[in-house]
């Protein structure tokens, strides 16, 4: 290795060091502001009316122009994506241009009711969206750094310095669908207000994560920048009544899970792996209630489930045994059948198949049971209808 070679490894290895460094400091700093500003809100809150009298005017609006300035806004009143927010199957011959468009984007939002965060997304939900390819079709990737036309897109050169020292100065993307070095990401490392392009062909059928890959490259995939993209084989797949876009991830937050307030990013727990939520779509009880995953009895139903972060997953769907499991995203090999539990890798995916024979409400979750009952790994399959065929088992009156 040459003296050149030797500086420019080392000037590699500081500035990751530094970045690494600046995370940390960047996240506990917003923490301690979020939370001395809610600390000051109750003071105000629980004064006198004779306290209240004693405060200037100006004293008061200078508290709420700083609790303005300082409390990290929530963006967006939803972060995760829904299950059925997917393309439908593809239905044709003759492969084509696929073109998508992505956009990087810093939201806070609700991990959980009255527990923010920020997120690092693409366009704007979790996971990103859900891409849709045939084998030998020609995928053109189209990236921004920001929400086209959003009025904060532009930085200053202040909050630039900021945007850099919190590690987002770049976002680019890594498919594992792609054949060549770095997935495309070498070509895809995009900077602030700037938009990049690249192409490649579908070559092999199957189902991939994409993820972030800028420095420091777990904390962009931990922030939830990641997701799946499919590509059929040329035959396509078989007619299915349902299908469903799933991805876990995992989550480290300076405080416990639940703990109030604005949650800085966690580089210390992400280093040791020690997450303190574990979550379907990117936010606690993302896919329950009004955003179940649904169908109906008798009805086909496909799941592709992927693990976008950084901890394997033992994916169960309580009371559901899988007809067809295709692991590890091999969409072409003979499936396994009658699977009750599947275990997914990080950075990897299974397609799922099977029939829904029984109504009732249904838990997906991850079979390590504490991260589904106390680290949020849990979600809502709801099945209606009644049976058609003799009920499968009944309770018994003695």
């Amino acid at each position: 290795m040459n003296r050149i070679h030797r500086v420019l490894l080392l000037s590699v290895v500081l500035s990751s060091a530094i970045s690494g460094c600046s995370d940390e400091a960047k996240y506990k700093a917003m923490e301690k502001k979020y939370n001395a500003v809610q600390a000051d809100k109750a003071q105000h809150q629980s004064m006198t009316a004779e306290e209240m009298a004693a405060h200037s005017g100006e004293a008061m609006h200078h508290g709420m122009s700083a609790e303005t300035a300082a409390a990290p806004k929530i963006d967006t009143d939803e972060i995760s994506r829904r299950a059925d927010d997917l393309p439908p199957t593809l239905n044709r011959a003759q492969a084509q241009l696929v073109s998508v468009d992505l956009y990087t984007d810093e939201q806070v939002a609700e991990i959980m009711p009255e527990v923010t965060y920020q997120y690092w997304t693409y366009n704007g939900k979790v996971p990103g969206p859900f891409i849709r390819a045939r084998a030998g079709d020609q995928v053109e990737i189209h990236l921004s750094h920001g929400k086209p036309g959003a009025a904060h897109q532009g930085h200053n050169e202040h909050s630039s310095a900021e945007h850099a020292a919190a590690g987002h100065s770049a976002h680019s993307i890594d498919l594992h669908a792609v054949v060549g070095p770095g997935g495309g990401a070498h070509l895809m490392q995009v900077g602030q207000g700037e938009d990049k392009s690249f192409s490649f062909k579908a070559t092999h059928p199957g189902l991939y994560v994409y993820h972030c890959a800028s420095p420091h490259v777990p904390t962009h995939i931990a922030n939830g920048m990641y997701g799946m993209i499919l590509v059929e084989p040329v035959e396509g797949l078989a007619k299915v009544d349902r299908e469903f876009y799933v991805m876990q991830g995992d989550f480290y937050t300076a405080g416990k899970y639940g703990d109030k307030g604005f949650q800085a990013f966690s580089k210390d727990k992400l280093l040791i792996e020690q997450p303190d939520y574990f979550l379907f779509n990117g936010r606690v009880n993302s896919l329950s209630g009004d955003r179940a995953l649904k169908a109906k009895v008798g009805e086909k139903i496909r799941l592709f489930v992927g693990v976008g972060s950084h901890v394997a997953a033992n994916f169960h769907i309580i009371g559901v045994i899988f007809d067809r499991v295709y692991p590890d995203g091999v969409i072409l090999n003979p499936p396994l059948q009658n699977v009750q539990t599947t275990i997914i890798a990080p950075g990897s995916a299974v397609m799922i198949e099977f029939t829904a024979e029984v109504p009732g409400k249904y838990l997906l979750v991850d079979h390590s049971l504490t991260r589904a009952i106390d680290k949020g790994a849990l979600a809502e399959l709801v099945i209606e209808g009644s049976a058609s065929s003799p009920e499968i088992f009944q309770q018994l009156s003695h």
